[in-house]
Protein backbone atom coordinates (compact mmCIF):
# COMPACT_ATOMS: atom_id res chain seq x y z
CA UNK A 1 0.00 0.00 0.00
CA UNK A 2 1.01 3.31 -1.00
CA UNK A 3 -0.48 6.68 0.27
CA UNK A 4 0.34 10.10 -0.67
CA UNK A 5 -0.70 12.90 1.51
CA UNK A 6 0.00 16.35 -0.22
CA UNK A 7 0.06 19.10 2.93
CA UNK A 8 1.50 16.27 5.17
CA UNK A 9 3.72 18.89 6.94
CA UNK A 10 1.01 21.48 7.73
CA UNK A 11 -0.65 20.87 10.97
CA UNK A 12 -4.26 18.90 9.49
CA UNK A 13 -1.77 16.70 7.39
CA UNK A 14 1.09 15.86 9.72
CA UNK A 15 -1.66 14.82 12.39
CA UNK A 16 -2.92 12.28 10.15
CA UNK A 17 0.70 11.18 8.72
CA UNK A 18 1.67 10.88 12.17
CA UNK A 19 -1.22 8.47 12.95
CA UNK A 20 0.08 6.49 9.97
CA UNK A 21 3.26 5.80 10.96
CA UNK A 22 2.25 5.35 14.62
CA UNK A 23 0.22 2.47 13.24
CA UNK A 24 -3.33 4.41 14.44
CA UNK A 25 -5.48 2.89 11.55
CA UNK A 26 -5.70 -0.41 11.29
CA UNK A 27 -4.85 -1.91 7.97
CA UNK A 28 -2.47 0.75 7.27
CA UNK A 29 0.47 -0.36 9.55
CA UNK A 30 2.85 -1.01 6.89
CA UNK A 31 1.79 1.66 4.69
CA UNK A 32 4.48 3.65 2.65
CA UNK A 33 3.62 7.69 3.24
CA UNK A 34 4.96 9.69 0.59
CA UNK A 35 4.14 13.71 1.88
CA UNK A 36 4.57 16.04 -0.66
CA UNK A 37 4.34 19.69 0.90
CA UNK A 38 5.57 22.90 -0.77
CA UNK A 39 6.59 24.35 2.77
CA UNK A 40 5.42 27.78 2.70
CA UNK A 41 4.96 29.56 6.15
CA UNK A 42 2.27 27.00 7.09
CA UNK A 43 3.77 24.18 6.16
CA UNK A 44 7.06 22.80 9.15
CA UNK A 45 9.27 19.65 8.09
CA UNK A 46 9.52 19.83 12.13
CA UNK A 47 6.09 18.08 12.42
CA UNK A 48 7.15 14.81 11.30
CA UNK A 49 9.73 12.57 12.02
CA UNK A 50 13.32 13.23 10.89
CA UNK A 51 13.53 10.00 9.67
CA UNK A 52 10.90 6.94 9.23
CA UNK A 53 11.32 3.46 7.29
CA UNK A 54 7.81 4.21 5.80
CA UNK A 55 8.03 7.79 5.16
CA UNK A 56 9.36 9.90 2.01
CA UNK A 57 9.14 13.55 2.44
CA UNK A 58 9.05 15.47 -1.14
CA UNK A 59 9.44 19.59 -1.40
CA UNK A 60 6.84 20.53 -4.45
CA UNK A 61 3.64 22.97 -5.47
CA UNK A 62 0.70 20.49 -6.38
CA UNK A 63 0.12 23.27 -8.95
CA UNK A 64 2.82 22.07 -11.26
CA UNK A 65 1.36 19.76 -12.75
CA UNK A 66 4.20 17.81 -14.20
CA UNK A 67 5.64 17.52 -10.68
CA UNK A 68 2.63 15.98 -9.82
CA UNK A 69 2.51 13.47 -12.65
CA UNK A 70 5.68 12.25 -11.84
CA UNK A 71 5.33 12.22 -8.21
CA UNK A 72 1.62 10.46 -8.24
CA UNK A 73 2.49 7.59 -10.48
CA UNK A 74 2.48 4.54 -8.45
CA UNK A 75 0.36 5.67 -5.21
CA UNK A 76 -2.87 3.65 -4.12
CA UNK A 77 -4.54 6.31 -2.55
CA UNK A 78 -4.86 9.41 -1.86
CA UNK A 79 -5.36 12.14 1.05
CA UNK A 80 -5.35 16.10 0.07
CA UNK A 81 -5.10 18.30 2.87
CA UNK A 82 -2.89 20.85 1.05
CA UNK A 83 -4.51 24.49 1.09
CA UNK A 84 -4.39 27.80 1.64
CA UNK A 85 -6.59 28.22 4.39
CA UNK A 86 -6.85 31.39 6.66
CA UNK A 87 -9.45 33.52 5.78
CA UNK A 88 -7.56 37.11 6.63
CA UNK A 89 -4.72 36.53 4.42
CA UNK A 90 -7.16 35.49 1.65
CA UNK A 91 -8.86 38.91 2.21
CA UNK A 92 -5.20 40.49 0.76
CA UNK A 93 -3.67 37.72 -1.59
CA UNK A 94 -7.13 36.04 -2.84
CA UNK A 95 -4.94 34.83 -6.38
CA UNK A 96 -2.65 32.65 -4.06
CA UNK A 97 -6.14 30.99 -2.66
CA UNK A 98 -7.68 30.52 -6.20
CA UNK A 99 -4.16 29.15 -7.62
CA UNK A 100 -3.21 26.47 -4.82
CA UNK A 101 -7.35 25.41 -4.00
CA UNK A 102 -8.46 25.43 -7.07
CA UNK A 103 -5.91 24.71 -10.09
CA UNK A 104 -4.16 22.99 -7.77
CA UNK A 105 -6.64 20.26 -7.11
CA UNK A 106 -7.22 20.33 -10.65
CA UNK A 107 -3.59 19.54 -11.14
CA UNK A 108 -3.60 16.80 -8.42
CA UNK A 109 -7.05 15.01 -9.90
CA UNK A 110 -5.76 15.08 -13.15
CA UNK A 111 -3.00 13.11 -12.25
CA UNK A 112 -4.29 10.83 -9.89
CA UNK A 113 -6.87 10.23 -13.07
CA UNK A 114 -3.94 9.36 -15.08
CA UNK A 115 -2.17 7.48 -12.26
CA UNK A 116 -5.07 5.28 -11.77
CA UNK A 117 -5.03 5.99 -8.33
CA UNK A 118 -8.22 3.64 -6.78
CA UNK A 119 -9.41 6.40 -4.17
CA UNK A 120 -8.53 9.93 -3.47
CA UNK A 121 -10.56 11.89 -0.46
CA UNK A 122 -10.72 15.80 -0.91
CA UNK A 123 -10.55 17.52 2.49
CA UNK A 124 -12.66 20.75 2.79
CA UNK A 125 -14.46 23.09 5.31
CA UNK A 126 -17.66 23.83 6.88
CA UNK A 127 -17.14 27.16 5.19
CA UNK A 128 -18.16 27.12 1.87
CA UNK A 129 -21.85 26.79 2.74
CA UNK A 130 -21.62 30.25 4.24
CA UNK A 131 -23.50 31.86 7.37
CA UNK A 132 -26.50 30.15 8.85
CA UNK A 133 -28.20 31.84 11.29
CA UNK A 134 -30.30 28.64 13.04
CA UNK A 135 -29.84 25.14 12.10
CA UNK A 136 -26.84 23.41 10.49
CA UNK A 137 -26.26 22.34 6.78
CA UNK A 138 -26.54 18.95 5.50
CA UNK A 139 -24.26 18.33 2.57
CA UNK A 140 -26.88 19.10 0.09
CA UNK A 141 -26.70 22.46 1.31
CA UNK A 142 -26.32 24.61 -1.80
CA UNK A 143 -22.82 26.65 -1.76
CA UNK A 144 -22.53 30.12 -0.56
CA UNK A 145 -19.30 30.96 0.39
CA UNK A 146 -18.49 34.76 1.45
CA UNK A 147 -14.32 35.17 1.80
CA UNK A 148 -11.96 33.95 -1.23
CA UNK A 149 -10.76 31.35 1.31
CA UNK A 150 -14.15 29.62 0.94
CA UNK A 151 -14.80 30.72 -2.52
CA UNK A 152 -11.50 28.79 -3.32
CA UNK A 153 -12.57 25.62 -1.67
CA UNK A 154 -15.92 25.29 -2.67
CA UNK A 155 -14.01 25.65 -6.40
CA UNK A 156 -12.03 23.00 -5.56
CA UNK A 157 -14.96 20.50 -4.12
CA UNK A 158 -16.86 20.96 -7.45
CA UNK A 159 -13.24 20.46 -9.38
CA UNK A 160 -13.51 17.09 -7.16
CA UNK A 161 -16.74 16.91 -7.99
CA UNK A 162 -16.48 16.91 -11.66
CA UNK A 163 -13.62 14.35 -11.86
CA UNK A 164 -15.78 11.66 -10.00
CA UNK A 165 -19.02 12.77 -12.16
CA UNK A 166 -16.99 13.18 -15.94
CA UNK A 167 -13.80 10.62 -15.42
CA UNK A 168 -15.66 8.41 -12.87
CA UNK A 169 -12.74 9.50 -10.53
CA UNK A 170 -13.02 7.41 -7.22
CA UNK A 171 -13.40 10.75 -4.98
CA UNK A 172 -14.64 11.83 -1.35
CA UNK A 173 -14.85 15.26 0.29
CA UNK A 174 -14.64 16.25 4.00
CA UNK A 175 -16.32 19.52 5.11
CA UNK A 176 -14.89 19.98 8.19
CA UNK A 177 -15.38 22.35 11.25
CA UNK A 178 -12.69 24.62 13.09
CA UNK A 179 -9.78 22.24 14.19
CA UNK A 180 -7.60 22.72 17.46
CA UNK A 181 -5.16 21.00 18.22
CA UNK A 182 -0.81 20.97 18.48
CA UNK A 183 1.68 22.14 15.95
CA UNK A 184 -1.35 24.64 14.57
CA UNK A 185 -0.02 27.77 13.46
CA UNK A 186 0.01 30.74 15.76
CA UNK A 187 -2.07 32.89 13.12
CA UNK A 188 -5.26 30.78 14.11
CA UNK A 189 -7.31 31.30 17.15
CA UNK A 190 -6.79 29.55 19.63
CA UNK A 191 -2.67 29.11 19.30
CA UNK A 192 -2.86 33.09 18.68
CA UNK A 193 -4.79 33.46 21.49
CA UNK A 194 -2.82 30.94 23.93
CA UNK A 195 0.52 32.07 22.97
CA UNK A 196 -0.25 36.26 23.69
CA UNK A 197 -1.45 34.74 27.18
CA UNK A 198 1.85 32.82 27.31
CA UNK A 199 3.68 35.90 26.44
CA UNK A 200 2.08 38.51 28.41
CA UNK A 201 0.09 39.97 25.70
CA UNK A 202 -3.93 41.19 24.84
CA UNK A 203 -5.81 38.86 22.59
CA UNK A 204 -7.32 40.43 19.83
CA UNK A 205 -11.40 39.87 19.47
CA UNK A 206 -13.46 40.65 16.22
CA UNK A 207 -15.97 42.67 17.02
CA UNK A 208 -19.02 41.66 19.72
CA UNK A 209 -17.48 38.35 20.23
CA UNK A 210 -20.88 36.65 19.15
CA UNK A 211 -19.32 34.79 15.97
CA UNK A 212 -20.19 31.16 16.29
CA UNK A 213 -17.66 28.56 15.18
CA UNK A 214 -17.64 24.59 16.09
CA UNK A 215 -14.62 23.07 16.93
CA UNK A 216 -13.21 19.50 16.36
CA UNK A 217 -9.97 18.09 17.83
CA UNK A 218 -7.39 17.56 14.98
CA UNK A 219 -6.65 13.96 15.95
CA UNK A 220 -10.81 13.48 15.85
CA UNK A 221 -11.00 15.15 12.21
CA UNK A 222 -8.27 12.90 10.99
CA UNK A 223 -10.19 9.62 12.27
CA UNK A 224 -13.10 11.08 10.20
CA UNK A 225 -11.39 11.69 7.22
CA UNK A 226 -9.91 8.19 7.41
CA UNK A 227 -13.17 6.81 7.74
CA UNK A 228 -13.94 8.40 4.48
CA UNK A 229 -10.76 6.97 2.90
CA UNK A 230 -11.82 3.52 4.07
CA UNK A 231 -15.27 3.03 4.45
CA UNK A 232 -16.68 6.15 1.93
CA UNK A 233 -18.58 6.04 -1.15
CA UNK A 234 -17.62 7.95 -4.10
CA UNK A 235 -18.43 11.23 -5.07
CA UNK A 236 -20.24 11.43 -1.87
CA UNK A 237 -19.83 14.61 0.60
CA UNK A 238 -19.15 13.98 4.40
CA UNK A 239 -19.65 16.55 7.16
CA UNK A 240 -17.48 16.14 10.49
CA UNK A 241 -19.18 18.60 13.20
CA UNK A 242 -17.92 19.66 16.54
CA UNK A 243 -19.21 21.58 19.51
CA UNK A 244 -20.49 25.18 19.06
CA UNK A 245 -19.20 28.17 21.33
CA UNK A 246 -19.58 31.77 20.30
CA UNK A 247 -15.73 33.18 20.20
CA UNK A 248 -16.31 35.48 22.95
CA UNK A 249 -16.99 31.81 25.07
CA UNK A 250 -14.09 30.31 23.51
CA UNK A 251 -12.28 33.71 24.54
CA UNK A 252 -13.06 33.07 28.22
CA UNK A 253 -12.26 29.46 28.39
CA UNK A 254 -8.78 30.05 27.30
CA UNK A 255 -8.54 33.25 29.49
CA UNK A 256 -9.32 30.33 32.53
CA UNK A 257 -6.81 27.76 30.96
CA UNK A 258 -4.04 30.45 31.26
CA UNK A 259 -4.85 31.78 34.20
CA UNK A 260 -5.71 35.46 32.81
CA UNK A 261 -8.43 37.68 33.49
CA UNK A 262 -10.70 40.18 30.86
CA UNK A 263 -8.48 43.10 30.82
CA UNK A 264 -6.35 40.99 28.26
CA UNK A 265 -8.92 41.01 25.60
CA UNK A 266 -8.50 43.74 23.22
CA UNK A 267 -11.96 44.46 20.90
CA UNK A 268 -11.02 44.73 17.17
CA UNK A 269 -13.04 45.97 14.24
CA UNK A 270 -14.20 43.05 12.94
CA UNK A 271 -13.47 41.31 9.71
CA UNK A 272 -14.74 42.08 6.22
CA UNK A 273 -17.34 39.28 5.58
CA UNK A 274 -17.65 38.04 8.32
CA UNK A 275 -19.50 34.69 8.97
CA UNK A 276 -21.88 34.59 12.11
CA UNK A 277 -22.68 30.97 12.01
CA UNK A 278 -21.78 27.91 11.32
CA UNK A 279 -22.64 24.92 12.00
CA UNK A 280 -22.73 21.40 10.32
CA UNK A 281 -24.93 18.25 10.17
CA UNK A 282 -22.80 15.49 10.25
CA UNK A 283 -25.73 12.62 10.80
CA UNK A 284 -24.47 10.69 7.72
CA UNK A 285 -20.54 9.86 8.55
CA UNK A 286 -21.50 9.43 11.78
CA UNK A 287 -24.48 6.45 10.79
CA UNK A 288 -22.98 5.38 7.73
CA UNK A 289 -19.52 5.40 8.41
CA UNK A 290 -20.21 4.78 12.54
CA UNK A 291 -17.69 7.93 13.36
CA UNK A 292 -17.57 9.55 16.98
CA UNK A 293 -15.28 11.96 18.37
CA UNK A 294 -13.17 10.88 21.04
CA UNK A 295 -12.06 13.93 22.59
CA UNK A 296 -14.29 16.25 24.32
CA UNK A 297 -13.28 20.29 23.99
CA UNK A 298 -13.05 21.20 27.46
CA UNK A 299 -10.49 17.95 27.74
CA UNK A 300 -9.24 18.72 24.38
CA UNK A 301 -8.52 23.12 25.30
CA UNK A 302 -6.58 21.84 28.73
CA UNK A 303 -4.19 19.27 26.57
CA UNK A 304 -3.41 22.15 24.02
CA UNK A 305 -2.74 24.53 26.36
CA UNK A 306 0.09 22.36 27.87
CA UNK A 307 1.74 21.66 24.43
CA UNK A 308 1.84 25.41 23.96
CA UNK A 309 3.49 25.98 27.21
CA UNK A 310 5.11 22.77 26.83
CA UNK A 311 6.40 23.71 23.35
CA UNK A 312 8.09 27.63 23.00
CA UNK A 313 10.80 26.43 21.28
CA UNK A 314 7.96 25.28 18.04
CA UNK A 315 6.29 28.44 18.77
CA UNK A 316 7.81 31.09 19.42
CA UNK A 317 9.81 31.36 15.56
CA UNK A 318 6.46 31.21 14.22
CA UNK A 319 5.01 34.45 15.32
CA UNK A 320 4.87 38.22 14.18
CA UNK A 321 7.22 40.74 16.17
CA UNK A 322 5.09 42.12 19.16
CA UNK A 323 4.86 45.47 17.59
CA UNK A 324 3.27 43.95 14.39
CA UNK A 325 -0.67 43.82 14.29
CA UNK A 326 -2.18 39.91 14.99
CA UNK A 327 -4.86 38.49 12.83
CA UNK A 328 -7.33 36.53 14.19
CA UNK A 329 -7.32 32.67 12.70
CA UNK A 330 -10.59 31.92 10.91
Amino acid sequence: MRILVTGGAGFIGSCYVRALLDGVHPGYEDAQVTVVDKLTYAGNRSNLPESHERLRFVRGDIADAGFMRGLVRGHDEVVHFAAESHVDRSLHAASEFVRTNVAGTQSLLEACLRAEVRRVVHVSTDEVYGSIDEGSWTETRPLLPNSPYSASKAGGDLIARAYWRSYGLDVRVTRCSNNYGPYQHVEKLIPLFVTNLLSGLSVPLYGDGRNVREWVHVEDHCRAVHAVLTGGTAGEVYNIGGTALSNEEITDQLLELCGADRSRVRRVEDRKGHDLRYAVDDTKIRTQLGYRPRVALADGLASVVRWYQDNPGWWKPLRAPESSPVREGA
